[in-house]
């Protein structure tokens, strides 16, 4: 009977050794392995010729690659623990299918992080208007797209959402066109109002001389007389334009006489 347990405690003795040392085999791979994983990403990252490559692709296939070099050395660690290959295969099988339907989302993020890095709508750098924010894109990921707003908040927004809605870059193009709208009252001289707008306008060393300015009376609403002035400018430069010109030509209706209107309503009582 000794001797049995005596075998019993042995095997066990044994196992527990086997146990042990695997599950410190596998403990050693996982640090190293996400060691050397980040230092190879970084490594990566600051080489010259990753570089070269547009800083949205660069971000993306870097998110791709760390994501690909984690999940191989976690396969690896459990196959160190002794999982067998082909139960781990089936495990991996049936655990993507229940991950892929619930995380249908993060899919479509990872499908509409392929079409950005692909169809190329905007690149790191740009200011963009996407899924109702408007901000700089910092980043371009594996699922999502970061963005920093002009009142320097950082948002996350999911990249399914991005790319199936509509974008607006406005870093695309070199130059922009400025619309100002100004009203002025009835018995305003039309093309007094023109002159005066367009002049503000020409000096404006920031206004670009081709194309040239314009300025067009389009309508005569309730209680005023509307202008519209259209400069272009270089895009860098849009909201510098718009605030100075906007200013400038309100100070120069001030100076020239020229009433600044209100909504008002004439009424006239008639006693019978």
């Amino acid at each position: 009977m000794l001797e049995f347990l005596s075998s019993i405690m042995a095997s066990l003795g044994e196992l527990a050794m086997s146990i042990g040392m695997k599950l410190i085999y596998a403990v050693i791979l996982l640090i190293v392995g996400f060691k050397l994983s980040s230092m190879l990403c970084k490594k990566l990252e600051k080489s010259k010729s990753f570089a070269k490559i547009d800083a949205s692709v660069s971000k993306f296939l870097l998110s791709i690659l760390r994501f690909g070099l984690n999940a191989i050395i976690l396969i690896s660690a459990a196959l160190v623990l002794g999982v067998p290959s082909a139960s781990f295969i089936a495990i991996l099988g049936s655990a993507g299918l229940a991950v892929g339907m619930a995380l249908q989302g993060s899919l479509s993020n990872l499908a509409g992080s392929i079409m950005l890095v692909v169809f190329k709508p905007f690149k790191v750098g740009d200011y963009i208007e996407a899924a109702g924010v408007a901000g700089v894109v910092e980043e371009i990921n594996i699922f999502y797209t970061i963005i920093n707003t002009v009142d320097n908040k950082r948002i996350t927004l999911p990249n399914g959402t991005v790319s199936n809605g509509i974008i607006v870059d406005y870093s695309s193009n070199e130059t922009r066109r400025v619309d100002l709208t100004f009203g002025a009252a009835y018995g305003t001289d039309v093309a007094q109002m023109k002159a005066l707008m367009l002049q503000i306008a020409e000096n404006h060393p920031l206004v670009l001389k081709d194309p040239a300015p314009v300025a067009l009376f389009t309508t005569q609403n309730d209680s005023s007389l509307d202008f519209v002035l259209r400069v272009w400018c270089n895009s860098a430069d849009y909201w510098t334009v718009n605030f100075e010109v906007l200013e400038q030509v309100h100070a120069a209706m001030l100076n020239a006489g020229i009433e600044i209107p209100f909504p008002q309503m004439d009424v006239h009582v008639k006693n019978d």
